[in-house]
């Protein structure tokens, strides 16, 4: 083989191995709701973040009710729009689904739920990672800030007491 042969081979290597490392999925994917995908039959959960639930109801700057929840699943499948979806596993929650942290073309997907008002930062897992993101999509009145919600963990505690969903989606929890 010439030099520069070798080096161009030795480049496509390199490039190959630090694409994608062991623990990590790559591909196209589908998504499930606001917060949870799924790539070659993975279900993956978005790290760090919480989207309403899919029949989850939020007021908008109208005070009408909507489906928040499908909302943001929408939204996100508009952004992902089956580029590939590139995930770095960080744990297995409780329901077996991988945890982990996602990208399409470089953008974070918490992130960009958070900054655009479909999802909330949940720091009893990010530690207030997205935190200053979600200040900003408040200010802004991006997404469910531009009326009123329940959060994503109350409404899922009050449906589990028993409560009815309209009651459950009031932001008074």
């Amino acid at each position: 083989m010439t030099i520069r042969i070798q080096a161009t081979l030795g480049v496509f290597l390199l490039c190959l191995s630090t694409a994608a490392g062991a623990g990590d999925i790559v591909g196209r994917a589908s998504i499930i709701d606001g917060d949870t995908l799924e790539i070659h039959g993975t279900r993956i959960r978005l790290w760090g973040i919480d989207a309403p639930e899919s029949d989850q109801l939020c007021r908008g700057d109208d005070s009408l009710q909507y489906r928040c929840g499908a909302k943001a699943a929408n939204e996100l499948d508009k952004f992902v729009a089956s580029r590939p979806v590139a995930c770095v596993r960080i744990d297995t929650d409780r329901y077996r689904r991988t945890v982990a942290a996602c990208s399409v073309d470089g953008v974070d997907l918490a992130e960009w739920l958070v900054v655009h008002g479909h999802a909330l930062d949940w720091p009893r897992y990010s530690k207030g990672k997205y935190a200053n993101e979600q200040r900003q999509a408040e200010q802004t009145e991006q997404g469910i800030w531009a009326g009123s919600f329940a959060k994503p963990w109350q409404y899922r505690a009050c449906v589990k007491a028993g409560g009815s969903l309209a009651n459950c989606s009031d932001e008074t929890l």
